[in-house]
């Protein structure tokens, strides 16, 4: 077992400050690693599927299970010890972590290099005593590590989130727990979360290499204030990238914000044109906002690439598709003309009244049939590329059935699809959506920018393997 195994793959946890006080850090990751959750069920059903250790200094039992004065006491090997004890007894138990045979530490607590001069000198011990026996740390200062298809989860955060097959890696825990709250709303999955904090040992590099190499893994998604060792960066990104899609929001953008990541987590931004160019010679995408950063890892780890960017919009009302065209101007996208023959072949399946042209606007009466038959059509129509699907809710619009039809037409598409079923948020027509694979949005202008994702993603493999 690799040390980044016992990380994400690990058989054993052992949880060093466990505690049965809701107000502690520890009581949240023991909790969250027996059941997954911190304040549902108490079933074990839900929790990590290997054996769990409580480690705390007084020995007492913690939430009904027997725990451990020390690391050395734990009778049986311990793959990932998780620490969220004061800091200045952290060192020595790293130390002890390394004597015991643990590989893989994460340190949640913080009050290290983040804090000044006297956190930086506890930090350098705790780094000390870890290469003197063998220790990795992902932290200090983070959120913790999820690894959702093991129902591992050893961090703080409320929950764990569905399974899928997105991996994200965070310098912010903040930035994890709202996504892990926004994937229960929009039905995402997601294979890793790791949280790295203050990066004190292992780095964003190394993490990513880990990813691109996981199979399961269909995109990589990275929150990043500032990189210590941005050429091997640049690297691990250049290899994912040619692997599968990865997609990056860099902070700090500005001076205010340089400021800002420097205070968080003890970091310094550079150049912001420099990160700028990194990203795109090693074939990363980059989001300028936090929800167009999660709509891009959505579309891209689920949706086939385009082979261009022509594209169709679909709706059932001209002001949405007059947006969504918009739209897709401003992101460099093409509102492709449908031929002669795309229109002949979608007359008979739409009133007269249809737009006849590009947005493909069927009319509010749409039903299932229509919307089916149209998807189909556009589909298979050569000069398209991706469609974009809108829908608005009218008197007579059925969502829920309008939503089967376009999963019945799924196994036949050979191009990207985006939907927004706009006003439809939290309802069930636009849950089955993204339960089945297919990219649902709030608003139209935000599916625009999912499907430019997807092409700028086609035009990073085009480039790469004309680069071979």
């Amino acid at each position: 077992m690799s040390v980044f195994d016992s990380f994400f793959q690990p058989r054993s946890v052992a949880v060093i400050g466990a505690s049965s006080d809701p107000d502690k850090v520890g009581y949240a990751v023991l909790r969250n690693a027996l059941y997954g959750t911190i304040a549902g069920p108490a079933d074990r059903g839900r929790g990590f599927d290997g054996k769990v250790f409580a480690v705390n200094a007084k020995g007492a039992d913690v939430l009904g299970h027997k725990s451990f004065k020390t690391i050395g006491d734990v009778p049986e090997p311990v793959d990932l010890a998780v620490i969220a004890i004061p800091s200045q007894i952290i060192p020595k138990t790293v130390e002890d972590c390394g004597k015991r045979g643990v590989k893989a530490v994460v340190v949640i607590t913080a009050g290290f290099s983040e804090v000044g001069p006297e956190g930086a000198k506890l930090e350098h011990e705790m780094l000390d005593a870890a290469r003197r026996t063998g220790v990795r740390i992902v932290g200090p200062n983070c959120l913790g590590v999820i690894a959702a298809e093991k129902r591992l989860n050893v961090s703080f955060a409320y929950e764990t989130p569905p399974v899928g097959t997105i991996s994200l890696l965070s310098q912010s825990g903040a930035v994890c727990t709202a996504m892990i709250s926004y994937a229960f709303e929009e039905h995402i999955g997601y294979r890793h979360f790791v949280s790295m904090g203050d990066k004190c040992d292992v780095e964003d590099a190394e993490v990513i290499d880990y990813f691109a190499a996981d199979e399961k893994t269909s995109c990589i998604a990275l929150y990043v204030e500032a990189l210590k060792q941005p050429r091997a960066f640049y690297e691990a990104a250049r290899r994912a990238s040619r692997k599968k899609p990865f997609v990056v929001i860099k902070v700090g953008r500005t001076a205010a914000g340089a400021k800002a990541a420097s205070s968080h987590t003890g970091s310094i931004a550079g150049s912001d044109a420099a990160y700028e160019a990194a990203f795109r010679q090693a074939g990363v995408q980059r989001a300028r906002t936090l929800p167009g950063f999660i709509d891009a890892a959505r579309a891209l780890s689920s949706q086939p690439l385009p082979r261009g960017k022509r594209i169709c919009v679909l709706t059932n009302a001209g002001g949405p598709g007059v947006i969504t065209a918009d739209t897709l101007y401003d992101l460099g996208l093409e509102l492709v003309k449908l031929r002669p023959e795309t229109i002949e072949k979608l007359n008979p399946h739409c009133p007269s009244s249809w737009s006849h042209g590009n947005p493909a606007d069927i009319i509010g009466d749409a039903g299932p049939e229509r919307y089916r038959e149209a998807l189909r059509i556009i589909n298979q129509a050569d000069e398209v590329d991706g469609i974009v699907l809108l829908m608005t809710q009218q008197s007579m619009t059925q969502p829920m059935k309008i939503a089967e039809a376009i999963v019945d037409v799924i196994p036949e598409l050979r191009k990207p699809v985006t939907a927004s079923f706009i006003g439809q948020g939290g309802e069930d027509a636009e849950n089955f959506l993204e339960e089945r694979g297919v990219p649902e949005f709030e608003f139209p202008e935000r599916a625009a920018e999912a499907m430019a994702a997807l092409c700028t993603r086609a035009e990073i493999v085009r480039r790469q393997r004309e680069e071979v």
